[in-house]
């Protein structure tokens, strides 16, 4: 089925009444039987009568929500790590252009170098490695790169994924002025370790850069601690094992699962979690979160009440004086954490009236406003 909003015509946190009431105005207008020569008018009622279904039914509309929220948080992932590969997929290119002419330079200088074996040290000149017409390996990277890049190359020595967000903040405002776009941390990189190799200044083989992508799971699959795919932009599939002490914002590295570059060590994959929205429970490091409404009177007086937690339906106390402010804490029922333990289970308690207004309660307010006991 289509989106339902879209249907309806309406706005994803419209109120019910005005789900109805969109609803009556399209059935009518796409009735049968005003509309017997249009043969689609038929699955087009129907089509509309399954949308108001779905919306005029808190839970399957919050169902419906949250499965629309992950696809399209999946689809950004994948849109994301698309052009990031394209982006790598160019920069790597313009490197091995690099690498190409490099590796010719050296030949050239290495002919250089046995020609002049028979004259003396005094007269040796130093032999830098250079491209055509001495051309140094930043030159040449500024010629095919930009300016921008040749900088960042030079003030990016490690090369390290540490500072990918700085490099890139860095190359973003020194490439706005130019006719180049902004390259992506991943080429800075690429492109300073071109030079560090070039210039001896690192062992062989190099790893290449690492590779940051977002994992969505939910809170179900850290509490099974399951093993979630991660659909990578070059068509791979990295299976990712959830373990104990992973909860949302935790980064985890997998080894060699980067970038793989041709005489390079293959970079990790540093996958950070991000749990997807529960109808249910939410998460605040291990422990987890859910609401109970209470009536005044269990809010007052106190009482018993049944809770959905992790492992089935829990009986909890209902402390007497409770207001909407307060919480029971029901322990080891959250996320597995990083001690071997796990979480607590945090019941934010709701107080709620009731549908109808209650005469007596009413009355009892109104004297305690005024000051009147009985």
């Amino acid at each position: 089925m289509r989106d339902p909003y879209s249907l309806l015509g309406v706005k994803r946190n419209a109120e019910p009444d005005e789900i109805k009431a969109a609803w009556r105005a399209k059935a009518k207008t796409v009735h049968p039987d005003q509309n017997q020569d249009d043969p689609s008018a038929t699955s087009r009622f129907a089509e509309i009568g399954q949308a108001y279904e779905v919306l005029k039914d808190p839970e399957r509309r919050k169902r419906y929500d949250k499965a629309a929220e992950m696809h399209q948080t999946i689809m950004q992932q994948r849109n994301a790590a698309r052009e990031a590969a394209e982006r790598a997929k160019v920069a790597k290119a313009n490197a091995e252009k690099v690498m190409e002419e490099l590796a010719k330079a050296n030949a050239q200088n290495a002919r250089s170098q046995a020609q002049a074996r028979g004259q003396s040290q005094s007269q040796a000149q130093p032999q830098n490695q250079s491209g055509p017409a001495g051309e140094t390996p930043e030159d040449m990277i500024e010629r095919i790169f930009g300016a921008a890049a040749a900088e960042q190359a030079k003030s990016h020595p490690t090369g390290s994924s540490q500072a990918n967000g700085e490099s890139a903040e860095a190359a973003k405002t020194e490439a706005s002025g130019g006719e180049r776009p902004p390259l992506p941390a991943l080429a800075i990189d690429l492109i300073a370790s071109i030079v560090r190799r070039f210039r001896g200044t690192t062992p062989t083989p190099e790893k290449a850069p690492d590779i940051s992508v977002e994992a969505t799971v939910t809170v179900e699959d850290l509490l099974k601690l399951n093993t979630i795919t991660l659909k990578m932009a070059d068509d791979r599939d990295v299976r990712l094992a959830l373990e104990k002490g992973m909860t949302d914002g935790h980064v985890a590295r997998l080894k060699g699962q980067g970038l793989k570059l041709t005489g390079m060590k293959s970079g990790d994959l540093l996958a950070s979690i991000k749990v997807a929205r529960d109808s249910r429970f939410r998460v605040e490091g291990f422990d987890l979160h859910t609401t109970l409404s209470i009536s005044l009177e269990d809010a007052v007086l106190g009482g018993d009440a049944s809770v959905e937690t992790p492992e089935g339906n829990r009986n909890i106390s209902i402390p007497a004086w409770s207001g909407s402010d307060q919480t029971v804490r029901l322990n080891g029922l959250g996320l597995h954490d990083d001690a071997g333990g796990r979480g607590d289970l945090v019941v934010e308690l709701r107080v709620v009236l009731w549908e109808k207004p209650n005469e007596k309660v009413t009355d009892l307010m109104r004297h305690m406003r005024h000051g009147l006991y009985v």
